[in-house]
């Protein structure tokens, strides 16, 4: 009982220890995206019951603050890691701000 008490604490431990670098750059790049600018979606349809229409908007606080994509990427990578990340967030193929 006191091994699998010992075993379960471990676990939680070690969930809570720095992920790899690039799930971290892959999670951080999607708030570096919203710090550039908000993010949105729109849909409009019609069924059985009738017309329906839908709105989703997101908006962060960094884009709100002003802070630069740039340096929340580096931060949040650095945080979530320990590592800085390995290219940065401007030279990415998948950057489009």
């Amino acid at each position: 009982m006191r091994t699998l008490a010992a075993l379960a604490g471990i676990s939680l431990l070690a969930a809570c220890g720095p992920m790899t670098v690039d799930r971290a750059e892959r999670e951080c790049f999607q708030r570096a995206r919203l710090a550039a600018s908000p993010r949105g979606r729109v849909a409009v349809g019609v069924g059985s019951g009738g017309p329906r229409a839908g709105l989703s908007l997101s908006v962060s606080s960094d884009y709100l603050q002003g802070r630069d994509p740039s340096a929340v990427y580096d931060a949040c990578v650095l945080q979530k890691s320990g590592q800085p990340p390995r290219q940065p967030l401007y030279t990415r193929p998948d950057w489009q701000g």
